[in-house]
């Protein structure tokens, strides 16, 4: 049996690395000032032919969405697939801008978008999405962006140079993520529930905290 005096460095390893952690976090915002937002800012894209409550619920401070892939789209002229999404009223060209809040993506929600950069160069529509593929969090349907999010909050964080034309994700106050930007001239964040490839039934994402900050170059 290992002496007392052998199991103390490692007890303090145990009993610091939850510090360490912690100390790892970055707070993505310094430099940064907050948008205000009013409620106002907050319109919800859903399902044309339902009524906004069969689709989303905002109680305590959490935005819950959620829609079926056979819904409709969220209007009668469009051709995309089924949403149900906020798409924030804070367009901005230039500068740099950073989304920030709390996702949370129940088990058994895959093939979705959960946020969004919308606006590009043709032809694309959008500069970045993060989509959910059986508990991961992924750039598009490419490279890993963080793993096993199901079932607990993590906080988002995306930063837009759009005259540098790059992106930055941060996962929990950690980098896991730059990309190039894809052009367009006006931009907006997008968060919520959007059908993509390969999804399951029903498709959900809750939210709190969402912020928005900008700073210039």
């Amino acid at each position: 049996m290992p002496r007392a005096s052998s199991l103390l460095p490692w007890l303090l390893i145990i009993l610091l690395l939850p510090l360490a952690m912690r100390a790892a976090a970055m707070d993505t915002t310094v430099g940064f000032t907050e948008v205000p937002l009013t409620e106002a800012q907050f319109p919800v894209q859903r399902p044309y032919d339902v009524p906004l409550h069969e689709r989303f619920e905002f109680r305590g401070g959490v935005r819950r969405m959620w829609v079926y892939c056979t819904d409709k789209p969220h209007t009668p002229t469009s051709h995309t697939k089924p949403r149900t999404e906020i798409g924030i009223k804070q367009n901005y060209s230039s500068g740099v801008w950073q989304f920030e809040g709390y996702g949370y993506v129940p088990s058994g929600t895959t093939g979705v978008s959960v946020m969004q950069v919308f606006g590009a160069a043709p032809p694309h529509a959008t500069t970045l999405m993060l989509h959910v593929y059986g508990g991961a969090l992924r750039y598009y349907d490419r490279q890993l962006v963080e793993d096993c999010i199901y079932d607990r909050w993590f906080k988002l964080n995306v930063v837009h140079d759009v005259d540098a034309a790059e992106l930055a994700v941060f996962v929990d106050g950690k980098p896991r993520l730059r990309v190039a930007g894809r052009g367009g001239r006006v931009h907006t964040f997008k968060f919520g529930v959007y059908t993509q490839t390969r999804p399951s039934h029903r498709m959900e994402s809750r939210w709190r905290d969402v912020k928005v900050f900008t700073k210039k170059n």
